[in-house]
């Protein structure tokens, strides 16, 4: 498919939905659920990185504390059967911003080069910040975005952010102490120095934990400028509605906090120091540091809940929190040890390991506390549930993949189920339908294998039951098939001359990026 034709089908142009759309006011019944006052709600929406399913107290973690999250989860409803995007972060990314599975988004897998950033979303994509500032909103996003990198469309300020603050690309958020950060399109500097300090390896273990952060740690941690400008933002617009997308880099290695939160876990846990690979940099308690990185997220999450509720904003604030894909395998990281996931596989995997993740809802008034849904979800629902919820549900584009859950959450109206989720990663596809889920590899056409697991009675799938149902094998193989388009960028193993352009100019622009350049 040529890529003007997919930009066509996929990427939904703002122009279009513009014109088939009609403006819903705040006289429109449609805005019932509105606070009073015809205020529409606020929405905040906190997305971890590399968070496993079980890596929160609310979800069964017993060696990391997780307090305020916990609260959060107390106050609001708690999903068991909600999925990331994708295995991997900028393609999951992708699906939250456009509403679309990895079978029709832009961007399907990591793509991108340092300095360069990641592949670009096209200017005209329709991202569910352009639809918010449409319906009157103030847009907010603080963290790591991943979706264009400088000197390109994709970049959050034109993507429908009227502020952004944080990490443009995965590169830069290998490292916690990162000599600069973007304000926008203005390079911040850090008080961190000019190198960045990641990608080492040591010989030997560190002596003294002192060692450790004089050599690794600068003077400005990257999520304080982020929290910190996220409580600006609310402070600002308190007012007014507003949508904070809160993308902590956190816990995605390098394993990296603050010397005062890993003296919580110091000596806690029976740990060997990580002496670094070429990717991320060394620890002496590699342990101790993740879990430290955990327990400074969840109270930067206490941050801003602790502030809605002291602007009175309780009632008119959903919140939500998740993970872009599963717990990792590297960098120091032991997913094993903390028990990070119940399930098959890890990030990069489309077990559910790779893609089941931690999803919780608060809105106070609206969502029962305590409540918890079982219902199949995934990050391209989020879309037409923020437009339904702001009474806005006609702005919602045509074609996209996601649904609405806001039934679920509020208990009204009737909710829409999917007829299956669906993800691809390379040659990997998977397809999670009712109970079932089915996973393959390098399917094309319809007698390629499916594995097939029952999730009900096999959450851990390890038990393929293709050949005891092969009617529901042979539904995901079609859906394998049928339910995606092609991608110029990303082709299953087939050459592609637009992913191989893309690369080209990328470099070129990293060169001019190093040399000091304005793109």
């Amino acid at each position: 498919m040529k890529r003007r034709t997919f930009m066509k089908q996929v990427a939904l142009t703002a122009a279009a939905t513009a014109v088939g759309c009609s403006r819903v006011t705040a006289e429109n019944p449609k805005t019932a659920l509105a606070a009073k006052g015809n205020r529409k709600p606020n929405i905040i929406f906190i997305m971890a990185d590399d968070l496993g399913y079980a890596e929160l107290g609310c979800y069964g973690q017993k060696k990391i504390k997780t307090p305020n999250i916990d609260r959060l989860c107390k106050a609001g409803m708690k999903f068991s059967d909600a999925y990331s995007g994708h295995a991997v972060c900028a393609p999951s990314r992708c699906t939250l911003m456009t509403g679309l599975h990895t079978g029709h988004s832009y961007v399907r897998q990591n793509l991108g080069t340092s300095y360069a950033g990641q592949l670009d979303i096209p200017l005209d994509t329709v991202t569910v910040a352009k639809l918010l500032k449409q319906a009157g909103y103030a847009t907010a996003c603080c963290g790591k975005w991943g979706l264009g990198g400088p000197g390109t469309n994709g970049v959050p300020w034109k993507q429908g952010f009227d502020e952004f603050f944080g990490y443009l690309d995965q590169w830069r958020a290998h490292t916690y102490y990162s000599p600069y950060l973007y304000h926008n399109d203005k390079q911040i500097p850090q008080r961190n120095g000019t190198k960045l300090l990641a990608h080492q390896k040591i010989k030997e273990p560190f002596k003294t934990e002192k060692e450790f952060f004089d050599r690794y740690a600068g003077k400005d941690y990257c999520t304080t400028g982020m929290i910190r400008t996220a409580l600006n933002f609310i402070n600002t617009n308190k007012e007014e509605p507003f949508f904070l997308y809160y993308a902590t880099p956190i816990p995605h290695v390098s394993i990296q906090a603050p010397e005062e939160d890993y003296k919580q876990y110091k000596d806690t846990f029976d740990d060997k120091p990580y002496l670094g690979t070429k990717g991320y940099l060394p620890h002496p308690q590699p342990r101790a540091g993740y879990a430290a990185m955990v327990s400074h997220m969840d109270r930067n999450v206490g941050k801003i809940m602790d502030l809605v509720t002291k602007l009175g904003l309780d009632d008119n604030t959903l919140i939500m929190f998740t993970s872009d894909n599963g717990p990792t395998f590297n960098g120091g990281s032991d997913s094993t040890f903390f028990e990070s996931t119940p399930f098959r596989g890890l990030k990069c995997s489309l077990w559910e390991g790779g893609i089941r993740v931690p999803f919780i809802a608060k809105w106070a008034g609206k969502i029962k506390p305590g409540s918890t849904s079982d219902l199949p979800t995934a990050l391209w629902d989020m879309m037409p549930t923020f437009l339904e919820a702001i009474g806005e549900k006609d702005l919602t584009p045509k074609g996209i993949d996601g649904v609405s859950i806001l039934p679920t959450l509020t208990g009204k109206g009737t909710q829409k189920i999917h007829e299956y989720l669906y993800w691809e990663s390379g040659n990997h596809k998977a397809v999670r339908m009712g109970k079932w889920k089915g996973y393959a590899k390098a399917i094309r056409t319809g007698d390629s294998p499916v594995k097939l697991y029952d999730l009900a009675t096999d959450p851990k799938e390890t038990e393929d039951v293709a050949k005891a149902n092969p009617k529901v094998a042979a539904r995901i193989a079609k859906i394998m098939i049928e339910g995606r388009t092609d991608s110029p960028y990303f082709t299953m193993g087939k050459p592609s001359p637009a992913r191989t352009e893309w690369i080209k100019n990328a470099k070129i622009r990293a060169k001019k990026l190093k040399a000091g350049e304005k793109l």
